[in-house]
């Protein structure tokens, strides 16, 4: 594995010899006990805890040119490190979820905090009580906060869609100033279409706390995400195989096992039709100036905006450059999945392939897509390392069931050979 202390922040570093490249060779090789669908978080960890941790022999491909999945970064053109797909942000509250990251990545101390231009200004969210005494020109204590909340909540008799939840804390008001355009563009129908869950994420706060998550452990990867996707797939027991396609490399190479981190319809045809996803678009600019906007992530809730969002990534990365590179993002109804949508028909449908896949042997489904969740980066990394648990834990009832057969059948052979044969035998 690559010293995690080498290389410098903000300067491009030369891959090794045993980094993931095109073209992996696979002659000489009797197949493998796994191949694994998708290089983003749920493959790569499982790949690296398959080899590393069983000793098995994994080919992990991916169908884009670059391991990292959404979370792959690079240095553009400018030597600017930014996120290809959008802003990337690790928080969680799981420590084995950190612990287990921190073998690959060295950490750069960061809290995330977000600006919502509304009315003309910039201001906290979530909501807290800097919010609203910019935005309305007061100056209420912590205390008056709740107060000011209770006048404007409204009553709602049973919370189910995401309109209700912001409505019945906030009121309607800076449920419009705030949610509604945002949904309406990231979604691409109203809040009162969508399962609560959706904006159940965003809290509301009465003191001044403007950090956008409150977990325990906030940090990004020293030397950005990809490095750390580099260090953690460093093993001679995995292969990498990019710009690969999935149904071709099954029929080419031989496999014990299967984990799949794809669309799970994808996976299954299509047999009942297609899980709506929301994708984006990106517009990655540099501008030529040291910085940007005040904080790495500006969100744009108003409707007259075409995109909701401007990320500057030096904010995040901590990288020093006379330049900075800006990312505008576009929410989009086609293109490559990035979001299920939350409402109850599209969970119903999902069940029925999650069905078809319980019933699929040898094959296990994990991650964002194959399971049609909405999870965050540690989310999916706990996903993965709990099936790795189970992974393991049933090879050891094998191993074990395996020695109790071989040692009874040791038995048997021996009595067979001790016992005397009688005149009637």
């Amino acid at each position: 594995m690559r010293d995690l202390n080498d290389g410098v922040p903000g300067q491009p570093v030369v891959a090794s010899s045993r980094s993931p490249r095109n073209g992996v060779p696979l002659v000489g090789r009797a197949g493998f006990d796994y191949l694994v669908v998708g290089a983003g978080f749920a493959g790569s960890v499982l790949a690296e805890r398959l080899a590393r941790g069983l000793g098995k022999r994994v080919l992990i491909i991916d169908r884009r040119p670059h391991i990292g999945g959404n979370a792959y970064d690079h240095y553009n053109d400018d030597g600017v490190l930014i996120h290809r797909y959008g802003p990337h942000i690790f928080h969680t509250n799981a420590p084995q979820v950190a612990e287990y990251l921190s073998r690959f990545t060295k950490w750069r101390p960061y809290e995330h905090r977000v600006l919502a231009h509304v009315d003309s200004q910039l201001v906290p969210i979530p909501i807290n009580r800097t919010t609203v005494n910019r935005l309305y020109g007061l100056n209420l204590a912590e205390s008056e906060v709740d107060a000011f909340f209770a006048a404007r909540a409204e009553a709602v008799p049973e919370i189910r869609t995401s309109e209700d939840v912001v409505v019945s804390k906030v009121g309607r008001e800076l449920y419009e100033k705030f949610f509604r355009g945002y949904t309406r563009k990231q979604w691409g129908m109203d809040p009162s279409e969508l399962d609560k869950a959706v904006t159940s994420r965003v809290p509301t706060r009465t003191n001044d706390d403007d950090r956008y998550f409150g977990d325990s452990f906030q940090n990004m990867p020293l030397h950005g995400f990809t490095r750390m996707f580099e260090n953690m797939l460093d093993h001679p027991n995995i292969k990498i195989m990019l710009n690969a396609d999935y149904r071709e490399v099954a029929r080419d190479v031989k496999y014990d096992s299967l984990i799949f981190t794809g669309p799970i319809d994808e996976y299954f045809d299509y047999r009942y039709g297609k899980l709506p996803y929301r994708s984006l678009r990106f517009r990655h600019e540099t501008a030529e100036q040291e910085w940007f906007q005040p904080v790495a992530v500006v969100n744009y809730p108003g409707e007259d905006v075409p995109y909701t969002r401007i990320t500057e990534y030096k904010h995040l990365t901590g990288q020093h450059h006379p330049k900075t590179s800006l990312t505008f993002e576009f929410p989009a109804s086609d293109g490559d999945p990035y979001y299920p949508v939350p409402r109850a028909e599209n969970a119903e449908l999902y069940r029925k392939y999650q069905a078809l896949a319980d019933a699929t042997p040898n094959v296990h489904f994990v991650g964002r897509l194959a399971t049609y969740r909405y999870y965050n980066m540690d989310q999916v990394v706990a996903q993965a390392l709990t099936l790795y648990g189970r992974i393991a834990k049933a090879e050891e009832q094998g191993r074990s069931t395996a020695e109790a057969a071989r040692a009874l059948s040791t038995m048997a052979q021996g009595v067979a050979v001790s016992k005397p044969v009688s005149a009637a035998e």
